[in-house]
């Protein structure tokens, strides 16, 4: 079942972003998810299916 993802969430990663931060921003929804970071600005994209896997919630 797919996980409910708006665009603007905030999200909590199970693993922590090199800068250290683990929470990121949705900024792009669809086939690929586009995740800004809180800490640093970095934006990166991943597949639907990879990104849900790395949600540990939504904020």
């Amino acid at each position: 079942m797919a996980m409910k993802l708006s665009l603007g969430d905030k999200v909590e990663l199970k693993k922590t972003h090199p800068c250290g931060s683990k929470i990121f921003e949705i900024t792009r929804v669809g086939a690929d998810i586009k995740l800004k970071c809180d800490g640093c600005g970095r934006v990166i994209m991943l597949d639907r299916e990879v990104a849900e896997k790395r949600i540990k919630k939504i904020l």
